[in-house]
């Protein structure tokens, strides 16, 4: 994965309310208008956080009508959580720079 990429997905899970709707679609796919009533925001606010959601690719929009249904995308949370391994892994072989 580019730096970008990385970027995105984190950027996605850095904000508190974003961290709340990834919360309540734990529990399977919920309607936009679900989602407005748990997080008591105005439409405008809950369409930019689930854009950043859905743009991570952890989140999955589906429209049916004129109703917009979340859900979270296995496979993005897949490529998070190795994304998050990754950059975490540590091979400890190298000498200081220092030294």
């Amino acid at each position: 994965m580019t730096n970008k990429q990385i970027t995105v997905i984190f950027k996605a899970l850095c904000d508190e309310n974003r961290v709340q709707i990834f919360r309540l679609l734990q529990n399977g796919e919920k309607c936009a208008c679900k989602l407005l009533e748990a997080m008591q925001c105005t439409q405008p606010t809950l369409s930019h956080h689930m854009k950043i959601l859905c743009d991570s690719g952890l989140v999955n929009g589906r429209k049916e009508g004129k109703w917009m249904y979340y859900s979270i995308s296995a496979e993005g949370t897949e490529i998070a959580v190795n994304c998050l391994r990754e950059l975490t892994k540590v091979s400890g072989s190298e000498n200081c720079c220092c030294r």
